[in-house]
């Protein structure tokens, strides 16, 4: 394997790279404003036009370094144990580290703790965040050195949704999501999520998707290409406007999310009901995201959706905020 080369890294930041016992690196849960979807690639991959914001529910990743005897082994511990989050090479925590050691040379093992804030399999990337963290965290505490360009590079091998959690704020999506764009933007977004008891495969939400575009069109199938941003959209992001950006919220995959789980069209009702501007399916679902005008308004869609029971929990969180980053 062609190792990456390991330098100082100017935009480096908390302890010395390499000098520390211990790194612990936060990094964003996400949201789709727009996700526009298009005919399956001959390698199953469907390409994407998608507009991410980085959204104030974090992940935790701390990397400790091992004791001499500890023979280059890649540990995860979870802070808050959880049956649904797998602690082996399922979760992209380790194969994140282990890519990392792999494009490095570096031999040395490290202990993972993950704390989580995003839902679990609730479309917001949160794994994807996860990995990011565990990326950054690993190239401050082995020293590696490398920049934003060469983790980007690695974290798009291991998931499209990646890269995204290093850049942060808002961002344009090109081909599986991967390749990404910095969108200009002022103020802030209010966002409630109403969580599912449930998850929704994404693997299967995508197989619906192209089940019902192909009956559409005479058998056409979806477009091969994706549609582009509209330009009202990076407009109301210029502009900071809610109300503006909540007329341009598109994700194709919302027909296929409910059609797999109609309920989650009961709870888009209800938190435009209680003065939501918009709620849509987050990703591959099955969370729904509502954009709110609002603080008040923020705290009262989540309280009809808390007291509607037809969710698991509901949280709020603003956006958009910074990508990952070294708090310790």
């Amino acid at each position: 394997m062609n190792h990456l080369r390991a330098v100082p890294d100017p935009d480096a930041t908390g302890p010395r790279a390499g000098s520390a016992t211990s790194v612990r690196v936060e990094a964003p849960g996400k949201v789709n404003l727009f996700l526009s979807v298009g005919a399956p690639r001959p390698d199953g991959y469907h390409p994407l036009t998608t507009v991410f914001q980085a959204v104030r529910l974090i992940e935790t990743v701390t990397a400790r370094r091992q004791a001499l005897d500890a023979r280059g082994r890649i540990t995860l511990t979870l802070a808050d144990p959880d049956d649904a989050v797998p602690t082996d090479e399922r979760n992209l925590v380790v194969r994140a580290a282990r890519l990392l050691a792999e494009a490095t040379g570096v031999t040395e093992g490290v202990d993972l703790v993950l704390r989580k804030r995003v839902p679990v399999a609730g479309g917001m990337a949160g794994g994807s965040a996860d990995a990011a963290a565990t990326l950054l965290a690993c190239n401050h505490l082995w020293g590696t050195g490398l920049g934003l360009g060469d983790l980007l590079d690695l974290a798009a091998r291991l998931g499209a949704d990646v890269p995204f959690p290093l850049m942060g704020a808002t961002a344009l999506g090109h081909g599986v999501g991967d390749r990404l764009t910095p969108l200009m933007g002022r103020g802030t977004y209010q966002w409630v999520f109403a969580l599912s008891r449930e998850g929704l495969s994404t693997p299967a939400v995508f197989a619906r998707f192209d089940e019902l575009s192909a009956t559409r069109a005479a058998g056409a199938g979806a477009p091969a290409a994706p549609a582009e941003v509209p330009e009202a959209l990076t407009a109301a992001l210029r502009a900071g406007d809610a109300e503006a950006l909540a007329d341009c919220l598109a994700n194709d995959l919302q027909e296929a999310a409910l059609d797999l789980r109609p309920e989650l069209g009961e709870v888009i009702e209800t938190a435009e009901r209680a003065g939501a501007l918009r709620a849509i399916v987050s990703g591959s679902g099955p969370t729904i995201a509502a954009l709110a005008p609002d603080s008040a308004t923020a705290q009262r869609v989540a309280r009809a959706l808390s007291a509607s029971g037809q969710c698991a929990d509901v949280v709020r969180a603003d956006a958009p905020v910074a990508g990952a980053r070294v708090v310790g």
